[in-house]
């Protein structure tokens, strides 16, 4: 066992779920409430969702680079292994984008395509 992996991977949990919770709570909120935020198609509710979608797609990714650190403290890592973690987190890169964007914004669709296929490949 590794625990400096283990170590890193915690600090790495931890930073992201500070990071979603106070950038939400002291950043997004507040820089939502100005009147002068750029219209994406139109939309400045768009632009929101698009900084907050993007906000927490940073989190998501944190949180797959832990589980990379979890996946080494454990030899023999396989490529299967990590297919697999990156899989499931575009999965859920997908499901923030999907349900946080609201279909509205299409990384969606490549989140999707990359993690099936991750997966896919974990596979074999």
């Amino acid at each position: 066992m590794n625990y400096a992996l283990y170590l890193a991977a915690l600090l790495i949990f931890i930073v992201g779920l500070a990071h979603s919770y106070l950038g939400e709570r002291y950043i997004l909120i507040r820089l939502f409430r100005r009147g002068d935020l750029p219209k994406i198609w139109g939309s400045a509710d768009l632009t929101r969702q698009t900084l907050r979608l993007a906000w927490h797609i940073t989190t998501v990714a944190w949180l797959g680079l832990a589980a990379v650190l979890l996946n080494l403290a454990y030899p023999p890592v396989t490529a299967g292994s990590l297919c697999r973690i990156i899989g499931v987190c575009f999965l859920l890169q997908f499901l923030v984008s999907a349900v946080g964007g609201r279909g509205r914004h299409f990384s969606w669709l490549f989140f999707l395509a990359i993690g099936l296929l991750c997966l896919y490949a974990a596979q074999g």
